[in-house]
């Protein structure tokens, strides 16, 4: 069993920033995919940035140029940075990892964008 733990949402004025972080308690070194997910009221979850194969990264056409992927290998630990936020990104933002068939979520952390 893996365990995602998100941290770093919180509430922010549009066109503010935010740094999501995702510390996993199996190593990063070799997922299959690791990245982020969010969800808003009423909407499906959707794919905002990920490692696919480890070091190739996917980012939403949404949020390209303003979110960066980043990792610390040694803290086992995924970075989601955020910018020019918009009212439209609140949601719920989860944590994903898949390591072969495996796949893992964290409980989510909140990001609400006022504007």
């Amino acid at each position: 069993q893996v365990r995602l733990v998100e941290s770093g949402g919180g509430l922010v004025q549009s066109g503010g920033s935010l740094r999501l972080s995702c510390a996993s308690s199996r190593s990063i070194y070799s997922p299959t995919v690791m990245g982020w997910y969010r969800q808003a009221p009423g909407k499906q979850r959707e794919l905002v940035a990920a490692y696919m194969d480890v070091r190739r990264e996917t980012y939403a056409d949404s949020v390209k140029g303003r979110f960066t992927l980043s990792r610390d290998n040694f803290k086992k630990t995924v970075y989601l940075q955020m910018n020019s936020l918009k009212p439209e990104e609140t949601a719920v933002y989860y944590c994903h990892g898949r390591w072969g068939a495996s796949e893992y979520w964290g409980q989510g952390s909140q990001v609400t964008v006022s504007s």
